[in-house]
């Protein structure tokens, strides 16, 4: 009996060291994992402050409107156009319309 003893000590003894490394290098593998992502975070933190701003895109103002002059001698140009025959009734009321709009 006392060789049966002996090696069954031993296998415990055995078993024991082992998961006692085993839990040793676990824990030294996620030590170094956590240490790998703070480093990661900290590096994508500064490269977030380090990048420019992207851009603020504003609408731009619409073009001022013709001025009286200016709406005056559009019309009297199409009234021209009209009495050349160039433009139709129905071409000459919708370009009318759009002069008179500022568009």
């Amino acid at each position: 009996m006392p060789g049966l003893m002996r090696g069954m000590a031993r296998t415990a003894v055995v078993a024991g060291t082992a998961t006692a490394v085993s839990n040793r290098v676990s824990r030294r593998q996620a030590g170094r994992w956590a240490e790998q992502d703070n480093a990661q975070e900290q590096q994508y933190a500064q490269q977030q402050q380090q990048q420019p701003q992207q851009p603020v895109y504003v609408q731009a103002a619409p073009p001022p409107a013709p001025s009286s002059e200016d709406t005056l001698k559009a019309l009297q140009d199409l009234a021209a156009l009209k009495e050349q025959g160039i433009l139709t009734d129905a071409e000459f009321q919708v370009q009318k319309a759009r002069i008179l709009s500022g568009g």
